[in-house]
């Protein structure tokens, strides 16, 4: 597994973190997780190095965090970062956001959320949260330790995520759509570029726009993927040339 570092802090999360939003599930039902198949695979990615995990309270149509909690038994809590996103919708008052925070501990089985979202900002909902007093109650958060940092995912044009991350020294981290289409698509590159000068450590969501960038690849960009003289070498020592992820998390990780 390869490691990065992580905005100020010292710690080296994982190159890919294992993210809970598209499990496998039965009987097409998203509120249904395949509860034997997904553990077996959070726990091989943490059992291969994986050491950073991503939730969110309405994944899999409000089960999946609940499903980590009992997932990250028998000792994998104790060995991943765990991220989950507060839903910044549901928030109508201050008393919101302790129950939801409160929830989500119970849920997670867990007295501390390692990195926690205000989740999917953007123009619309970043001064709906923040008047609501988002900023002090997460002060309050992290002092009595049920969060552990701060941070935000985001959903909107460059101008607006500059002045999130230009809203408060409390933000360690954020989590944008980034890959090798979407450089200039939300924040972009001149967003990542920014909140790393200011010391934020940044997640990536849509590293293959869902699994798009791996299905249906144009002719010409096979043939040029085809033309390169680098290949992937297996454990065994075979030799493969790149699936379209490796060509698209190897433009990642450059």
């Amino acid at each position: 597994m390869q490691y990065r570092t992580f905005g100020k802090l010292d710690w080296k999360p994982s190159a890919l973190g294992f993210g809970a939003m598209r499990l496998p599930i039965l009987d097409k039902d998203p509120a249904q997780i395949d509860e034997t198949e997904a553990t077996r695979m959070v726990r091989h990615a943490i059992d291969h190095g994986v050491n950073y995990i991503d939730n969110a309270y309405p994944y899999h149509r409000g089960t999946s965090e609940a499903f980590l909690g009992r997932a990250l038994q028998d000792g994998y809590r104790e060995r991943v970062r765990l991220a989950t996103k507060m839903p910044c919708w549901l928030v109508k008052t201050p008393e919101d956001l302790d129950r939801l925070l409160n929830e989500q501990l119970e849920r997670l089985q867990t007295r501390t959320i390692d990195f926690y979202l205000l989740h999917s900002l953007d123009g619309e909902s970043w001064p709906k949260i923040r008047d609501v007093g988002v900023l002090r109650w997460a002060e309050s958060a992290l002092a009595d330790g049920r969060i552990g940092y701060l941070g935000f995912s985001f959903h909107d044009k460059y101008e607006v995520f500059q002045e999130i991350v230009d809203a408060s020294d409390l933000w360690t981290f954020c989590q944008i759509q980034y890959n090798y289409l979407d450089v200039e698509y939300q924040a972009g590159t001149r967003g990542l570029q920014y909140a790393a000068s200011k010391g934020l450590a940044v997640v990536i969501m849509e590293p293959l726009r869902g699994g798009a960038l791996a299905r249906n690849v144009p002719p010409t960009v096979q043939a040029l993927w085809d033309s390169a003289q680098t290949l992937r070498v297996s454990e065994t020592l075979r030799v493969f040339p790149r699936t379209p992820a490796d060509w698209a998390l190897q433009w990642l990780w450059n």
